[in-house]
């Protein structure tokens, strides 16, 4: 017997994200046959963003040891009230965008995305450099991403990822496709 259904969070994930302004248009389910490990990525991007360059793939990792201990602990309360707070799952938003041509400071973007994200979304910056050829200029791709945790009691609840997190990771998707014709010409 399940405790939880974790691909019901997904799907109601997704109609929550489309609720708050974002368009999906793929989903994947992966599980590892010998460990049991499940991820799951929805690709999504804001509505006015279909044919720009951001691109926002939200990850949700299930360790099989913590889903098992959270329905071991919920089957110890005799199914009727959810055990602590204890378990709790990694969520990821990652924002990727196309190798730049004039990359930003990285400095000045990460200080200026954490205004927009704020303390209750903490982003990281980075960016990667590759040579297509060794006679090419380097191509800059930058990557933004934000962890959060997702408690199993509160899944089970009912309730979803917060709504301030999604308009946040939505004024973040803004913000990158506003800058971004800037960067790619």
């Amino acid at each position: 017997m399940a405790v939880i259904d974790l691909a019901g969070f997904v799907a109601d994930l997704k109609d929550h994200a489309v609720e708050h302004g974002f368009h999906v248009h793929d989903e994947r389910h992966f599980v590892e046959s010998y460990s049991l490990r499940q991820n799951w990525e929805v690709d999504l991007h804001p509505e006015e963003g279909c044919d720009g360059p951001v691109d926002l793939y939200l990850s949700l990792e299930v360790e099989p040891r913590v889903l098992l201990g959270f329905e071991d602990a919920v089957m110890a309360t005799d199914g009727m009230e959810d055990p602590t707070d204890d378990f709790l799952l990694p969520l990821s938003f990652t924002w990727a965008l196309p190798p730049l041509p004039h990359a930003p400071d990285l400095l000045v973007l990460a200080t200026e995305l954490a205004a927009v994200g704020g303390p209750e979304l903490p982003l990281e910056v980075s960016a990667i450099d590759s040579y297509p050829s060794v006679t090419d200029a380097p191509e800059t791709s930058l990557r933004v991403v934000a962890h959060q945790r997702v408690s199993l009691a509160k899944i089970r609840g009912g309730e979803e990822v917060p709504c301030e997190t999604l308009e946040r990771c939505l004024a973040v998707s803004r913000s990158l496709l506003e800058r971004a014709p800037d960067w790619l010409n």
